[in-house]
């Protein structure tokens, strides 16, 4: 019995820590880690992304998401200190509504949160601050994206 009990604990510990180790990506192409810029998005990538980032569908899907993770939040006392998790998914979440086409990648420590990868015009650049800050628990942004217009397709 002792030994069925460790397998499920080591188990569960073990899938737990493989879990938190993936990083919030607006995109599948987005950069794995906030070090990375990211490449320059190929015309036909660049276009999957944004019309998915433009889907109806996604945006209620991605409203959802964040409305979930506030009432999860306010339920627990709504105080100012959000797990990092949560952070880096509401803000991915909102990156992802706003800015079609992006392909970026959130991290979260403490309140600050780290973007970095690509948007595809100036404008989109200068959103990722406040839209970030948007979000309840959001101390202090670091942005290191670029701005990187999608290459046509070869």
């Amino acid at each position: 019995m002792k030994t069925l009990t460790t397998l499920l604990l080591s188990s569960a510990l073990l899938l737990g820590g493989v879990a938190c180790s993936n990083t919030a990506q607006t995109a599948a192409d987005a950069p794995d880690d906030t070090t990375q810029v990211g490449q320059v998005p190929q015309g036909e990538d660049s276009q999957t992304v944004q019309e998915d980032g433009e889907s109806a569908v996604r945006r209620r899907q991605l409203n959802s998401d964040i409305r979930a993770r506030e009432q999860r939040n306010n339920a627990g006392g709504g105080d100012l200190e959000r797990a990092d998790g949560d952070l880096e998914s509401e803000v991915r979440s909102k990156l992802e509504a706003n800015l079609p086409a992006s392909q970026l990648t959130t991290e979260a420590k403490d309140g600050v949160v780290t973007i970095s990868g690509t948007v595809p015009t100036q404008p989109q650049l200068e959103r990722i601050d406040s839209l970030a800050r948007e979000i309840k628990g959001v101390t202090d942004v670091k942005v290191n994206a670029v701005v990187a217009p999608a290459q046509p397709a070869q």
